[in-house]
Formats: structure tokens, sequence, C-alpha cells
């Protein structure tokens, strides 16, 4: 799950999952997979940044690591 901010200033949290596009135009609209669009305040890098942290949290993304070159 991710925090975001609607327009009204009003706090949400989503279910990154259900996220299938981001646009910004200018505000950034949250696209989900229902249809429905929502503005929030935080830009679409931000956006993207808490949806690929919820990812790796969750195990969806792998973690990327230096390989173990000791053996």
């Amino acid at each position: 799950m991710i925090e975001l901010t609607k327009l009204n200033q009003t706090k949400f949290t989503l279910n990154a999952v259900y996220i299938e596009r981001l646009e910004t135009t200018p505000d950034t609209v949250v696209t989900l997979v229902s249809g429905k669009k929502v503005h929030v305040l935080e830009s679409a890098e931000q956006v993207a940044e808490q949806v690929t942290a919820y990812y790796r949290k969750i195990n969806i993304l792998p973690v990327l690591q230096e390989p173990d070159l000791s053996e």
C-alpha cells in the first residue's frame, strides 16, 4: 500500500497493485485497472518511486544486488 494526497489535501492509502497508468496533465493522474482516475498532488516520479518501493517490500520486484564474486 502507498500513501497519496488528493488535490483537496486529503491523504489516502492505495493498493499499488491496482495502478494501471500514471499521467501528468499537468496534475498527476493515477488510473486504476478499474478505469477510475484519481488526481493526486505527488508527482508521477514520486508515485513511481513509492510503487517500486512497495513492490520490493512485498517481493514482487527483486532488490538489485551486486553479485557475490567471492566464490
